[in-house]
């Protein structure tokens, strides 16, 4: 049942009594506008109309959730900071004696948020504030980039992986409880007490090779035996999820020699299970120097304002450009704006992302990205002119050739043009220009390429160079909220971790809001006010 917060103020509120905390802090601020900044009926769907005990306010509650990821505290001390900690005390408006609650109950109420699709609750709140305040125009600028995050499950090595797959697998179908192993053979039951009563680490000498190899056969013998059992339950989806993680660690880790053993193969699969504490963990790189173990993070801001528009993990391995197309659908969908130019480095300036701009539903999209410079611009592709109507290339020798139609691996259309060996050898820059020892020098186009050589044009211009050089703001932004404990990782599950990225976005436009509204002399606590759930049309996810 829905419990609200008194409005009446009590006598020992520490906003009502002489204090030290700055009213220009963000304590300071957040507590002007408590009564305003979350309202109880806002969230009376998720809970009971007419039965049951009253719950903690949810407005009270989603305030200790964003100081909670305001300062990067636990639940216990987010707990404790209410009781002894004055700037939150006045930030919520709280009385001096407060009590406190069990922290448990920001697990409850964390939980009650995922489970009615308000995750978004608090995020939505404050960028329609920032619309309804003026701050954030009808048509956006979006900058974009990600950092890397860590996931909050362990790394484990491939015998790890194998044993605690074996476990899962066997919980899964249900042999932890006594009652369900009744009826096995000999071979499963033994598996059963190995793997789900003892749960060890075996111990053989873990710097003998020979050792090694044997326990790895064991795993992979074990493992296979309960595959073949969990097959005969192949209709429960967590039976199947749990399978399918095992059968890919055996395929992605392991090779067999010519004997016929399990062997660890040679380097690392692109999409390898890294934990199964975290399934959804993954190897990432930033650069080649910087590997991490999680996922990467994706940041969005809107040029004028700064606030961030979109949060969200994407997973560590790949591509960043593979996920803007979502992100400007997520950031026009939720914040109501149209996105009018994206400005991202140069992961985001592929042919694709160029060709989905340019052909986006309803307006197109101006997408400022940069083009990867070539290790030798007089060989390199730019340097020779295409002529895609014609289906004609001339190289920089003013030799020309005509083009084939082919399909790339998409099997959408392209060009391909080989120059004959005989003019490429008498071309000074034979030696740079042409790897093939047999045939002439060879050039693909790409689906976009008319798109591509103009934006390689454009990225001469002052005009570009003045825009991209804006991009280096939501590197900021980043910094900023990788300063609130954005890299820590706190939970298991894309729900909850979504979660944390939100709240913790929220955190940072909401700080950003008390300084904008200052700037322009806005009343933020009357625009708060002003809002409603169906303003903001809350969306799931």
């Amino acid at each position: 049942m829905l419990g609200r917060r008194n409005p009446q103020r009590s006598l020992f509120s520490a906003q009502s009594l002489p204090h030290q905390v700055d009213p220009d802090s963000f304590y300071g601020r957040m507590g002007a506008i408590s009564s305003q900044l979350f309202r109880d009926d806002d969230l009376r769907d998720m809970y009971c109309p007419d039965n049951g005990r009253p719950s903690l306010p949810p407005s009270l509650m989603s305030g200790v959730l964003l100081l909670q990821f305001f300062d990067d505290t636990s639940d216990g001390e987010a707990v404790e900071r209410t009781q002894y900690d004055l700037r939150w005390k006045v930030a919520l408006d709280l009385p001096l004696d407060f009590p406190g609650f069990d922290p448990s109950s920001l697990s409850v109420y964390r939980k009650r948020l995922i489970e009615n699709g308000q995750e978004r609750y608090a995020f939505d709140r404050f960028v329609e504030a920032g619309r309804e305040a003026g701050f954030i125009p009808d048509k956006v600028t979006l900058l974009t980039d990600t950092t890397w995050v860590k996931g909050a499950g362990a790394v484990q090595d491939t015998y790890t992986l194998l044993r605690k797959g074996v476990r899962k697998l066997l919980r899964a179908l249900g042999y932890h409880l006594p009652g369900r192993r009744r009826g096995l053979s000999k071979q499963i039951r033994e598996l059963v007490e190995t793997y789900v009563d003892q749960d060890r680490k075996a111990e053989i000498d873990w710097s003998d090779a020979q050792a090694r190899a044997e326990q790895l056969k064991v795993l992979v013998d074990d493992a296979e035996a309960i595959l073949n059992l969990a097959a005969e339950q192949a209709d429960d989806a967590e039976v199947r999820a749990i399978g399918w993680l095992l059968t890919k660690i055996l395929g992605d880790d392991l090779v067999t020699d010519e004997d016929g053993n399990p062997q660890i193969g040679e380097g690392t699969a692109s999409d390898r299970i890294i934990s199964m504490t975290d399934p959804e963990m993954r190897h990432g790189r930033k650069s080649a120097s910087r590997r991490f173990d999680g996922f990467k993070n994706s940041v969005s801001t809107e040029l004028t304002s700064e606030l961030i528009l979109d949060i969200t993990d994407v997973p560590a391995p790949g591509s960043d450009g593979a996920h803007l197309m979502p992100t400007i659908e997520r950031v026009e969908a939720h914040a109501g704006v149209t996105v009018e130019r994206v400005i991202g480095d140069g992961a985001y300036g592929s042919g694709d992302n160029r060709a989905a701009c340019t052909n986006y539903p309803d307006h197109s999209i101006d997408l400022v990205a940069p083009l990867s410079q070539p290790h030798d611009p007089e060989v390199d592709k730019s340097a020779f002119h295409i002529d895609l109507k014609a289906r004609r290339a001339t190289c920089p020798q003013g030799h020309t050739v005509t083009g084939k139609d082919r399909k790339d691996r998409q099997g959408r259309p392209i060009l391909t043009f080989a120059f004959a060996r005989s003019d490429c050898e008498t071309c000074p820059l034979f030696a740079r220009c042409v790897r093939s020892k047999s045939a002439g020098r060879t050039l693909c186009t790409h689906p976009h390429e008319a798109l591509l050589r103009e934006a390689r044009q454009r990225q001469q211009t002052d005009e570009f160079k003045d825009l991209y050089r804006l991009r280096g703001r939501v590197e900021g932004k980043i910094a900023e909220v990788v300063g609130h404990g954005l890299r820590e990782t706190r939970y298991l599950g894309e729900q909850k971790r979504q979660l944390q990225r939100l709240w913790t976005g929220a955190a940072v436009n909401l700080k950003r809001l008390f300084k904008l509204a200052q700037a322009k002399n806005v009343n933020l606590g009357v625009i708060m006010a002003g809002l409603s759930p169906c303003q903001m049309a809350l969306a799931p996810g």
